[in-house]
């Protein structure tokens, strides 16, 4: 099976020491999110979990604990974008991250770590041009790291629309405009980019629409097909594999405008407050009336085929 880490919060930037602890303990709790007192517990074992999955603007408090990793399949996403303190308070700086992003991918090689740059918005300081000359900056320096570069626009779901009431959506012009041309600075540093949820309105110009965090991607990943039960996902647009995450929402310290899993400010600095690395909970600990679910857990890989098989 898959776990996921990375769609409620950012857990290799600011839960690294209790991601660990979970990885030598051998399993986490999670509650669910819209009933706290149902939970689920995942083992953590190689027996079961064939990948698991990373989406983080700040790889660097992990990249000194990879080897805790070695006997798991692993993916990474890393997320850098052009934008300033103004939008994204708690992310390091840019230079920073690249550097990290290099180490990451000569650790566990640049098929198992793919660079985000999302989502994109447009306004008076971050226009279509200030998004090129960035965009080729970044990939001119990732060159060689990574085979693959994850685009999305940006989303107005209800908590971006409450903490980043000026953003607009991007006209259609505008992302058939930068889609074209970051596919074009793609094919020049060797990186196919992949729209996130955005349709096939790219697929002309060479973008690859089949999603991003897919079974396919994993499955490269770990040379080897994977079996895998249904899964729906939430999203018509999205065809990626995102059940099993490990994370909490309101929990994520980047704090950055566009973002749909914090509410507001607050509740992110009242419940980080509430973490303990030495607890199966990501947040707090076992809470009156709790109902445990064992999740159901095998291993998904199919030793009689290999990925590259049908390559």
């Amino acid at each position: 099976m898959i776990i996921n880490t990375g769609q409620r919060t950012d857990i290799p930037a600011f839960y690294s020491r209790w991601f660990l602890n979970r990885l030598k303990e051998g399993y986490v709790l999670v509650r669910n999110p819209y009933n706290m007192n149902q939970v689920t517990r995942y083992r953590l074992s190689p027996d079961v979990v064939d990948l698991i999955g990373f989406c983080t603007k700040d790889p660097g408090p992990m990249l000194p604990h990879l080897d805790a990793l070695k006997e798991y399949g692993q993916y990474w996403f890393v997320t850098i974008t052009p934008y300033g303190r103004d939008i994204e308070p708690g992310v390091p700086e840019k230079e920073k991250v690249l550097q990290e992003f290099r180490e990451l991918s000569k650790a566990v090689g640049r098929e198992r770590v793919a660079w985000r740059y999302d989502p994109i918005f447009l306004d008076e300081t971050y226009t279509t041009g200030r998004h090129l000359e960035c965009f080729e900056k970044m990939a001119s320096f990732l060159s060689g790291y990574t085979q693959a570069c994850v685009i999305s626009f940006i989303d107005l779901y209800a908590k971006v629309r409450k903490n980043f009431p000026q953003a607009r959506s991007v006209s259609k012009e505008d992302r058939l405009f930068l889609g074209k041309e970051m596919v074009r600075i793609g094919e020049k540093y060797g990186m196919v980019i992949k729209p996130c949820a955005e349709g096939q309105e790219l697929a002309a110009f060479g973008a690859d629409c089949s999603g991003c965090a897919t079974i396919r991607t994993y499955e490269k990943a770990l040379g080897c097909h994977l079996s895998v039960p249904p899964f729906q996902s939430s999203r018509k647009e999205c065809a990626c594999y995102l059940s099993c995450d490990i994370g909490a929402y309101d929990t994520c310290g980047h704090l950055c405008r566009y973002c749909y899993a914090n509410e507001d400010v607050q509740a992110v600095k009242r419940r980080m407050k509430m973490h303990d690395p030495d607890s199966p909970f990501l947040i707090g600990g076992p809470l009156p009336g709790d109902v445990i679910h064992e999740a159901k857990q095998e291993s998904w890989k199919d030793p009689q085929m290999s990925i590259f098989d049908f390559i």
